[in-house]
């Protein structure tokens, strides 16, 4: 009961005070540019990497990137860069 509360008082507030989402909702923002590079913010950590796959911790389950040739232009304790070819981009929830 006090999670359902507790979303919608975030879902309003986020209409009323004109907030992006993934600010007041703790979500990730991921911007693409094409196939060849991907910024993600708002991840929970690393987990995994290697140059055919990332994998990161989300508040709710993971974020697997897969492709080739990755490489990690920027890693932050909440932000990454990363750069290769991509191919996939799989949200993996709690229960996979």
């Amino acid at each position: 009961m006090a999670k359902k509360w507790g979303q919608r008082v975030r879902n309003w507030m986020t209409k009323q005070m004109g907030l992006p989402q993934d600010v007041m909702m703790d979500l990730p923002r991921i911007t693409m540019i094409g196939q060849i590079h991907i910024y993600i913010e708002n991840h929970r950590g690393l987990i995994a990497f290697s140059d055919k796959e990332l994998r990161l911790l989300l508040k709710q389950g993971q974020l697997l990137i897969k492709g080739k040739a990755f490489v990690i232009k920027t890693i932050l304790p909440e932000e990454i860069l990363l750069e290769g070819k991509i191919d996939q981009v799989l949200y993996l929830n709690d229960h996979s």
